[in-house]
């Protein structure tokens, strides 16, 4: 019943949607797309289904009721126009789109992480390394996350797959216990700072976070703005730095463990490394690869393109043995990632093809009359971060809300175009903070038994201020003299 009632909710949202009047000023036909588009939302946030099926979904209605949704009457009428073979380009036109690819080329990257054993090995050296002072674990949390981030855009699989595993071992060693008072001794501190950690990291690299990926796309689509790897990472990193120092220690003074230093974990990590033998010949090549791409993404962007790197990298991971082309098909995560981005891409762009964006955004751009292009910058910043508050799903926020605070933003006298998209970019990372559910890892260590509803409601809010107020008073200055 559960299972029927959100597969149904969706249809409903779209077709209540669909069947109000379309508001003045905006044509039926783009009304009608953006009931369809509604409905997609709603089901990405409920997820009857696979992100990807939802998606697919969307774009066939879509294609099958083209001439009742896409064009208008005047574009029906032109001489050999073929709604049916436009709309299914448009359909597919997300498949062929250079972002969707270098996102699944990520997903291969870390695959290579998990088949090798690279991610776990790296944490467990930190841990090894750091781990005999709580708030020194702490901070070998952190730069775990923050090694893997660059090559790893799910941070579910980032931190949820890799550093997860590894840290929930830790606490059993200081008796510290899931759902039980002791889990305060240490196991909520490690959980808590891992989940905010991610969250930086995640804004930090354009690679870091899946939905970066699609952003950048919306947003050259949307406001003709370009984001290379390279910029993404100048604009958060002093913001970003600051944040990823301040996470655990503020985490020690908030939310404190009971147990401030040991000798159980290193000792734990030591054994676990000992098991796991020295560096193999596939790790080795590994960190070669993504050197190199790293290396290419910062340096190479006007040689070479972002997308190329990824796939030459997964070409050499297959040729020597890092990974099995059975292991990339056998990636679910990676396909359905795929064909969800892929059909939000053109759904998102189908919004801005039948004139529903521009509508919007002059309806929203009437009511902020007066605003100094800075004040409206930071308000629409702000509305765009803690909306997240109403959204499950990274994606389907960026999806629904950043192309129409982009071109809110556009209608607004002396407003940095460049500089307005990367701020609202810049934030997907760290919203991820919130709830706990606002973003992949989330319910990994909700779930975790260390983390009460209560505990983890308040310290989302309180760092999800603390995350959006150092973004803003440092992220602003910094971007008026990077540019």
């Amino acid at each position: 019943m559960k299972m029927l009632w959100k597969a149904v909710v969706p249809v409903a949202v779209a077709m209540a949607i669909a069947l109000i009047p379309a508001p003045a000023g905006l044509a039926p036909h783009a009304w009608y797309f953006f009931a369809i588009f509604a409905g997609v939302i709603v089901g990405l946030m409920l997820e009857p289904l696979p992100g990807g099926a939802i998606g697919l979904i969307g774009v066939s209605v879509v294609t099958v009721l083209a001439p009742w949704v896409m064009y208008a009457p005047a574009e029906l009428a032109k001489p050999g126009f073929k709604p049916a073979n436009a709309a299914l380009t448009w359909a597919l036109s997300g498949f062929s789109n250079s972002t969707v690819w270098l996102i699944f080329g990520a997903f291969m990257f870390a695959l290579g992480y998990d088949k090798t054993g690279l991610g776990r090995r790296i944490a467990l050296v930190l841990v090894k390394a750091m781990g005999r002072r709580t708030l020194a674990l702490g901070y070998a949390v952190m730069v775990a996350d923050t090694i893997l981030a660059p090559f790893t855009p799910s941070n579910t699989a980032r931190s949820g797959g890799t550093i997860f595993p590894v840290i929930r071992n830790l606490p059993g060693l200081y008796d510290s216990k899931p759902n039980d008072p002791s889990a305060r001794r240490i196991g909520s501190y490690i959980m808590w700072v891992a989940l905010a950690t991610t969250c930086v990291t995640s804004s930090m690299f354009l690679t870091g976070l899946a939905p970066n990926l699609l952003a950048v796309e919306l947003v050259n689509k949307t406001a003709k703005v370009t984001l290379t790897w390279t910029q993404w990472f100048t604009a958060f990193a002093p913001a970003g730095i600051a944040l990823l120092l301040l996470v655990p220690l503020i985490t020690y003074w908030l939310y404190p463990p009971e147990v401030k230093e040991g000798s159980e974990v290193p000792a734990w990590a030591a054994g676990e490394l000992a098991k796991m033998g020295g560096l193999t010949g596939r790790e080795v090549l590994l960190a070669v690869f993504v050197i190199i791409a790293l290396l290419l993404w910062i340096f190479g962007g006007s040689y070479v393109n972002a997308t190329t790197v990824a796939l030459v990298v997964i070409a050499l991971m297959l040729i020597t043995n890092v990974v099995t082309w059975d292991d990339i098909v056998r990636n679910s995560a990676a396909w359905n990632t795929l064909a969800w981005f892929a059909t939000l891409v053109a759904l998102a762009d189908g919004l801005n093809k039948v004139g529903f964006v521009k509508w919007f955004a002059d309806t929203v751009a009437a009511h902020m009359a007066g605003f100094s292009p800075f004040t409206a910058m930071v308000v629409l910043v702000l509305v765009f971060y803690f909306t997240h508050y109403l959204f499950a799903s990274i994606t389907a926020h960026v999806t629904a809300l950043l192309p129409v605070i982009l071109v809110v933003g556009s209608t607004i006298p002396g407003m940095n175009m460049p500089q307005f998209a990367l701020l609202l970019c810049l934030t997907l990372g760290i919203m991820g903070v919130l709830t706990p559910y606002a973003t992949g890892p989330s319910p990994v260590y909700y779930g975790s038994g260390y983390l009460p509803a209560a505990d983890y409601w308040r310290l989302g809010a309180i760092f999800g201020v603390i995350f959006i107020v150092v973004f803003l008073v440092i992220g602003l200055p910094w971007l008026s003299i990077v540019g």
